[in-house]
């Protein structure tokens, strides 16, 4: 065991074992003996050609910036505890996320599709905005602190961040950052603002797309050449992404992407397909629906039975089946809803769950056209109704308090209820 593995700092976090190491230094698993609770421990290490002014000017920065993001308080921002000076260097105790880094995530699947990326980003502006609002800016944000936990996104490792109206404690001639996602500017010499914050981030969404940074090279000299002298190499991965990318990689910060622009333009992004869907000719198989429910309409405002009517038309529509189906449980439970002459009650047990239902009256009335997240509870009380669930192998469906049969995947079902009053 070595020296830092028997060390308990500050006489409560106690290190359990080494979770990796960086250019300035080693995180380790720790725990927290006083709280009873496991916690990531970062031990920073300094250049060994560091005088001792500057090492002691290093350590206040240190325990002075550290103040800053342990006041932020969001899911999108890696939680600070506590800072300690223990073996002549500082500490900064965190939460321990156990889950992979964005940079870790590349190297193993390589470019990520546009959609997870746009969600990335999404959060990662948010995580920003909290912090340039309380006046920190991170000045070192990359792939490797950008931990992926499931759908949460957080932006770890203010080791280099400062906050404004802070004396600067950097050496001059050191260089602090990663030279493959520093601005232009801030490579420059210029002081780190948000604005360069916001180049880092589309250098890191760069990277999530295409597999590697845009101007990475072969060691730090011919990387900030390339910085300062070649234009933002082709993104053939980014799909609706490039604008927002390219406008973020700005090597002007003046016209940079403001904050405002770029979640304006991610935002627009990720709505862009949906909304050319809507925009666009309706589905035929929708097209069908309407008519099947409007006839439907008609033909029992006439007193025919339309029950007949509605699943005869339904048998005939084309289409192919959808696909990618979400098995739901093998038992299924009781129904969710309070009362049991209740018309209608669907309950998504899979995310494939696609429900039509319409209120069938002179005039169309379309209750729901939507796909259900899983675990959802749609519940109609109107005497009657007409319906189609396009997979029951994802839905479980109640037609006035009696649970249907489970269907298969691929399968659309269509139910005419009529409640006696």
């Amino acid at each position: 065991m070595s020296q830092s593995e028997r060390l308990v700092l500050a006489t409560r976090y106690r290190l359990v074992s080494e979770i990796g190491q960086g250019a300035n230094g080693t995180v380790w698993r720790g725990h927290d003996d006083l709280l009873d609770r496991a916690v990531a421990i970062k031990e920073l290490r300094l250049p060994d050609d560091l005088s001792e002014n500057d090492r002691v000017l290093f350590y206040r920065r240190t325990l002075r910036e550290a103040r800053a993001p342990a006041q932020l308080r969001a899911d999108s921002i890696i939680e600070v505890y506590d800072v300690v000076i223990e073996a002549g260097r500082p500490w900064i105790v965190m939460e321990l996320i156990e889950a992979p880094s964005l940079e870790e995530l590349i190297e193993r699947s390589g470019p990520l599709p546009p959609e997870r990326v746009a969600h990335i980003g999404r959060r990662l502006l948010d995580a920003l905005a909290i912090a340039h609002k309380a006046g920190i800016v991170h000045r070192d944000l990359k792939p490797s602190n950008v931990m992926l936990d499931g759908d949460r996104v957080v932006l770890t490792d203010f080791g280099l961040a400062f906050s404004d109206g802070s004396t600067s404690l950097t050496k001059t001639g050191h260089f602090m950052g990663s030279p493959a996602y520093v601005a232009p500017e801030v490579a420059a010499g210029r002081k780190a603002t948000p604005q360069s914050d916001l180049w880092s981030l589309g250098a890191t969404l760069y990277a999530a797309l295409e597999g590697r940074p845009p101007f990475e090279r072969e060691n730090v000299i011919a990387t900030l050449s390339a910085l300062a002298n070649e234009s933002t190499p082709p993104m053939p991965n980014a799909g609706p992404l490039a604008p927002v990318v390219s406008g973020l990689l700005e090597k002007n910060p003046t016209r940079r992407l403001s904050h405002e622009r770029a979640v304006d333009k991610l935002d627009r992004a990720i709505a862009g397909p949906r909304s050319a869907r809507r925009r666009g000719a309706p589905d035929p198989r929708y097209r069908l629906l309407l008519v099947v429910a409007l006839v439907s309409a008609i033909v029992a405002s006439c007193g025919i039975g339309a029950t007949a009517l509605v699943v005869g038309m339904m048998r005939e529509s084309p289409g192919p089946s959808p696909t990618g189906r979400q098995q739901p449980d093998a038992t299924r439970s009781a129904p969710p809803a309070p009362a049991g002459d209740t018309t209608l009650v669907i309950r998504a047990t899979g995310d494939t769950c696609k429900i039509f239902v319409a209120e069938p009256a002179r005039t169309l009335q379309v209750l729901a056209n939507e796909t259900l997240p899983r675990g959802a509870v749609r519940q109609y009380d109107q005497p009657r109704l007409n319906v189609v669930v396009y997979d029951p192998s994802a839905c479980d469906v109640w037609v006035k308090g009696e649970q249907q049969p489970p269907g298969k995947p691929g399968q659309r079902k269509s139910y005419t209820i009529t409640k006696k009053s």
